[in-house]
């Protein structure tokens, strides 16, 4: 039984400053985010993304530096997402295998560069494809699960061999973390680690993330087949189950915001490693409302990063990474 008011006053604790960060019961550091980062083809490159504003595509070479100043900014790991080049495509996407790969040079020059920074890569198809799929296509546009991944094991071992730290499959096929997980095992990859996108939803969010990676306009149909229905949240408990039954050291949700349902829920049931990403439509939300006079970005890149603490988060993959390391260190 707790005492009553006036004896108990809950704004007693909020009176100052001082008193607010002692009884703050979530803590946002640097060290919990992850930042996305995407690569270009060439030297000196730097394209801006118009779909995300303050956001650019960089050649191995800009990556290097972005690597060595999120080290310096306290943040402890980046994720890597190719744009590649359209000759390079292919319907089934082979160049995801080549270990001179965009993919693969920065991976190498990172890990050279700034051995201290995390490298997190992602293993699916649909930045190397020409029908913009996560995997292979059948003659009817089904994406075909098995084949899918045995390529995607393939994949997961040249990131590996190129030095990457965290294997994160995006792809949404069923079995794929076991096979990867066999596969790294089996390759003395043993302190590679799988962070397995296990409860990603078919969302309206991903736009200027296909854009970023030049799979816009690409893609044929929908990714309904095998990305979650945002309706359920039950069947992703059972995704996260499954993966870290087979072998995934930490599980992804995303989109963030919209699903930090599933995030709570995973951390509750679970008690594993929970990340979140805060993917590109939400990140241009921000932007767009701070560009219309509607927000004041600091403070809204700061809540949005706190709530995915409280609901359960070890870190968080987003595009404000940098400027809310520099806010949280300042």
């Amino acid at each position: 039984m707790t005492a009553r008011y006036p004896a108990l006053r809950l704004r007693r604790t909020r009176a100052s400053g001082w008193s607010r960060r002692l009884h703050a019961e979530t803590v946002l550091t640097p060290a919990d985010l992850i930042w996305p980062m995407f690569i270009a083809q060439g030297q000196g490159v730097e394209e801006p993304i118009a779909a995300l504003p303050g956001v650019s595509r960089w050649s191995v070479d800009g990556i290097v530096a972005r690597g060595r100043e999120a080290r310096d900014l306290g943040i402890p790991c980046v994720a890597l997402f190719p744009n590649t080049p359209a000759h390079l495509r292919s319907d089934d996407g082979a160049e995801a295998q080549n270990p001179d790969n965009l993919m693969c040079r920065a991976i190498r020059a990172l890990k050279d560069a700034a051995p201290e920074i995390g490298v997190l890569t992602d293993v699916a198809l649909d930045p190397y494809t020409t029908h913009g799929h996560d995997g292979l296509v059948d003659d009817a546009g089904y994406v075909i699960n098995d084949a899918t991944a045995d390529a995607l094991v393939r994949q997961a071992l040249t990131q590996a061999e190129a030095g990457a730290d965290i294997i994160a499959p995006s792809d949404m096929m069923d079995g794929r973390i076991g096979m990867i997980r066999d596969a790294l095992e089996a390759g003395g990859h043993h302190n590679v680690q799988i962070m397995s996108y296990a409860a990603k939803y078919a969302s309206a969010f991903y736009g200027p993330f296909r854009a970023a990676v030049g799979s816009r306009g690409l893609l044929k149909g929908d990714k309904k087949t095998y990305q979650m229905d945002s309706a359920n949240a039950e069947e992703a408990l059972r995704e996260v189950a499954l993966d870290l039954a087979e072998g995934a050291d930490s599980v992804m949700v995303k989109p963030g915001l919209p699903y930090l349902d599933i995030v709570a829920s995973v951390k509750q049931r679970f008690e594993v490693p929970v990340f979140a990403y805060q993917v590109s439509g939400e990140y241009a939300m921000i932007e767009a409302a701070v560009a219309a006079g509607a927000g004041d970005r600091d403070a809204l890149v700061l809540e949005t990063l706190m709530a995915f603490k409280r609901a359960g988060c070890s870190g968080v993959l987003t595009y404000h990474a940098a400027h809310a390391a520099r806010l949280l260190g300042a």
